[in-house]
């Protein structure tokens, strides 16, 4: 069992984006109830005031950047927020997001750069910012730094789910970006992991619908925010570039891709070892063997996760619907 001192983040800070609502507000929480003191972004308007609100009414600190997290100048004010309100950064916490679900093939290209942009490049502004003053400390420390970062994912890049190609794209480069940040800034004391929650959010009402009637919801915001601060905070410190798939009660920890089986030319008829279409053609036979009546399956997708949790209501190894409707702004 970890002792308290090694989850407590007295005298941290840390920046959440994405603080207004749902998983983002449930976060910036949780790292206020364990001390760490907070920058919180969202887009202006009242939500995100709100959230600084409820952490000063419960004793903790907090000051609010508000505006699009996308932008180059939202991530400098927000590590210079840190800066002069707390004299220092800890912990970078990348929960921002938007959704325009459609089919590939109805796509705008408005509805793909807009979720790209957020998402994507959302969490690389923030990222950029956050480890060049932690590269820099460190050059001054001579030595490496505290610093966490927890960006999120989700379980759609797993599935590839049909309804999200913007979405699904962009948090597979969330996950790219975390592993080669873990490896590029791991030297200056940089940890960085990522999260694939399933929570009820604005964002996700539809998909996830009503809670439960009676005992706890499996999908409430709240049951993420733990694992978020446990990664914020020093009981963690050989943890980095690992994805974890949490929710409810439930938290899973990725296994990196794998290689399924190995071609080799050589093998399959090829005179010097090397590639002709034919040698191709027959060592790919037995991935092409299928009932020629049933569409082909996506093999490079992951639906381990799918029954983690039964009690986890939302996600079915069906097809998604082809959706027609945006939903709200809002984190994840």
């Amino acid at each position: 069992m970890s002792n308290a001192n090694e989850t407590n983040l007295d005298g941290r800070t840390a920046i959440v984006t994405g603080a207004g609502q749902g998983l983002g507000r449930a976060e910036a929480i949780g790292l206020a109830r364990a001390g760490a003191r907070l920058v919180l972004n969202d887009l202006p308007g009242p939500a995100v005031q709100e959230t600084a609100d409820e952490i000063a009414a419960g004793g903790g600190q907090a000051v609010v950047i508000a505006g699009d997290v996308a932008e180059w100048s939202a991530g400098e004010r927000l590590v210079i927020a840190a800066l002069e309100s707390f004299g220092r950064l800890d912990i970078l916490v990348n929960n921002a997001g938007v959704l325009r679900d459609r089919m590939v093939f109805t796509m705008s290209e408005e509805e793909w750069d807009l979720v790209l942009r957020v998402h994507l490049r959302g969490h690389f502004v923030t990222t950029r910012h956050a480890t060049a003053y932690w590269r820099e400390a460190s050059k001054r420390a001579g030595g490496p730094v505290y610093a966490s970062i927890v960006n999120t994912s989700s379980e759609a890049f797993l599935l590839g789910s049909p309804g999200q190609p913007n979405y699904s794209a962009a948090k597979a480069g969330i996950v790219a970006l975390t592993v080669v940040t873990a490896r590029s800034c791991g030297r200056y004391g940089v940890r960085a992991n990522a999260i694939c929650p399933r929570a009820r959010t604005d964002m996700t009402a539809d998909l996830m619908g009503a809670p439960p009637g009676t005992g706890p919801d499996p999908l409430a915001p709240e049951h993420v925010a733990p694992l978020v601060t446990y990664l914020a905070g020093p009981a963690s410190a050989g943890i980095t570039g690992e994805v974890f798939v949490v929710h409810g009660g439930v938290a899973a920890v990725m296994e990196p891709p794998q290689i399924r089986t190995v071609f080799y030319a050589r093998e399959h008829g090829s005179a010097d070892g090397m590639w002709t279409l034919d040698a191709v053609a027959d060592a790919l036979a037995p991935l092409s063997a299928r009932d020629a009546s049933d569409p082909p399956t996506a093999g490079f997708a992951c639906e381990d996760t799918l029954p983690l949790a039964a009690e986890t209501i939302g996600f079915s190894s069906a097809p998604r619907s082809e959706p027609d409707s945006e939903r709200p702004d809002s984190g994840a």
